[in-house]
């Protein structure tokens, strides 16, 4: 059998009053090689106290054998540097194009923001990691090329969320295609579009729901074989998102087991 290339991380978010040994433990034990860990206001390690904070978790995740594969956070010096110092490789994020602008006119503005902070990332060695996200964002792999492909992807690269691809109707192929030589990370996710108007109503209503990499309109499989055929190494992160919050942590039980049995086969 051949050594996997992937490592499984899974993003911290539904656990913000989880003390860090604590997670780290849960993390451990659900079979986690690592974490994306939320910098934000009300979590963990906050962008007031990113510094000591981040260096804190990487010590205490390291001692139960899981590292920081990437933070979501601020794309500001202190927080590049509280990343460069603790050996977090990725500051995860999405974007918004307001709704006062076009589509061509929100990437020139964020390209123009990217441009002031490329001397950043280079002197600090950190990638800002762009994820695509459905709605008035960055949605699809298309657009997200469009938007990072001016820049070297070791300061700018992608984060390709299935989730999200799947419920804009993309094909993994051809995604993957798209954005494959900026590629430095994947979120495995699931989602469907349910209606939530009645059916006698004049104009339809729908709602992403978020559920299992079984039963969304992400195929798994299908990335799992992609990724792997394509000879991709790095992290694929799990991003505990479930529309029936109360379910989370038997939800991404199962999703890892069900994740890690996709990436296994591959490799034989």
């Amino acid at each position: 059998m051949a050594e996997p290339s992937v490592a499984f991380t899974v993003f911290t978010k539904p656990w913000p009053e989880m003390p860090l040994p604590e997670l780290a433990k849960f993390v451990k034990g659900l079979g986690f090689d690592g974490v994306e860990l939320p910098v934000r206001p009300g979590f963990q390690v906050q962008p007031d106290n990113v510094t000591s904070g981040l260096a804190e978790a990487v010590k205490i995740f390291g001692d139960f054998g899981i590292r920081i594969g990437s933070v979501a956070g601020s794309t500001d010096e202190k927080t590049f540097a509280a990343c460069a110092e603790s050996g977090v490789p990725i500051v995860r994020i999405c974007v918004v194009i307001p709704a006062e602008m076009d589509y061509l006119a929100g990437v020139a503005d964020l390209q123009r923001r990217w441009d002031s902070l490329v001397p950043l990332l280079k002197k600090y060695g950190v990638v800002i990691g762009v994820q695509n996200h459905y709605g008035r964002s960055i949605a699809n792999a298309m657009q997200l090329h469009h938007a990072i492909s001016p820049y070297n992807p070791d300061q700018l690269c992608a984060v390709w969320d299935c989730g999200h691809n799947g419920l804009e109707g993309e094909q993994v192929d051809l995604a993957l295609d798209t954005i494959w030589p900026h590629l430095r990370l994947v979120n495995l996710k699931s989602a469907y579009w349910r209606r939530v108007s009645p059916p006698e109503a004049d104009i339809p209503e729908w709602s992403a729901y978020w559920t299992t990499g079984r039963h969304g309109r992400a195929n798994w499989p299908w990335v799992a074989r992609e990724l792997m055929r394509r000879g991709y190494v790095g992290d694929v992160c799990l991003t505990a998102e479930y529309t029936d919050h109360k379910s989370t942590n038997r939800l991404i039980a199962e999703d890892i087991r069900f994740a890690r049995s996709l990436f296994e086969r591959e490799t034989l």
